[in-house]
């Protein structure tokens, strides 16, 4: 460890393993068993407890708190739970990551990597967040929570616990998700409904527009035709011969606990 980059009104454990290009700003305290990889810029005023592992290249800025045991009224300090946060994430202001808990296997955990993750976001024990999402400000994710990749959670949505949510999913603000949100879908309110398909975000991401055409088709048969859910489901097995993105989407349905939003 290289203590050019080390502030010296940073506390830094023994048990810390920092890459020799981490830096880290004043007043932040990084306890045992925190493991950050090269590139990893460590604000002023950050608490990082372990045990967790960060990647490379993330941006942590000020007064965030990773890795504190969680909220949940039977955790306990030394319970064997972790977090693991991968590369090229942004964390900014205020944002808190909890560890796991023995409800779980795993103990864990985990946020992948590219995340743009804002100020005041809150992301509970045992949440799976994947890469390249955009979190913004005061999104609230309660435990156990899924988001798969490339979505968009806009300001202050409130995820209930054990809800899951598709890739490339966008919701708007202020939105309350009670149920399990489809790849693809656009959805607000409170409690959030289907609003249509997230279609300029599948054009940002390179969709075709037959593969958008395909996907706005599966969105009319499950919220449009007003056909029982197995009807639906058989349908949307017929179209997945031709879209990998319908296979996707029954996939998702099949598989989910919550029901989805409606």
């Amino acid at each position: 460890m290289s203590d050019v980059l080390i502030h010296p009104a940073a506390i830094v454990d023994a048990g810390a393993s920092l890459h020799p290009t981490v830096s880290v700003g004043a007043y932040s305290i990084i306890g045992a068993d925190v493991e950050v990889g090269a590139g990893t810029v460590i604000g002023p005023h950050v608490v990082l407890k372990g045990p967790m592992r960060i990647g490379r290249d993330n941006s942590i800025f000020q007064f965030a708190s990773l890795g504190e045991i969680s909220q949940d009224k039977t955790a306990k300090l030394d319970d064997a739970t972790r977090v693991e946060i991968g590369d090229g994430n942004t964390i900014r202001e205020y944002v808190t990551i909890q560890r796991g808990t023995l409800k779980t296997l795993e103990g864990l955990t985990r946020v992948g990597d590219r995340n743009w993750i804002m100020a005041n976001v809150h992301i509970a024990h045992d949440c799976m967040v994947g890469s390249d999402n955009i979190l913004a400000n005061g999104t609230t994710l309660a435990g156990h929570v899924t988001i798969e990749d490339w979505t968009g959670i806009g300001g202050y949505t409130l995820i209930h616990q054990y809800c899951r949510i598709g890739g490339h999913a966008f919701t708007g603000g202020g939105s309350v998700i009670l149920k399990d949100v489809p790849p693809f879908m656009m959805i607000e309110g409170q409690p959030a409904k289907a609003r249509g398909i997230n279609s300029e975000g599948l054009k940002r991401r390179g969709f075709t527009p037959e593969e958008i055409a395909a996907v706005k088709d599966a969105y009319k048969l499950i919220y449009m035709s007003e056909m029982l859910m197995a009807d639906v489901k058989v349908k949307l097995a017929e179209m997945a011969v031709d879209s990998v993105h319908c296979a996707r989407l029954l996939a998702f349905i099949e598989s989910s606990t919550r029901s989805i939003v409606r």
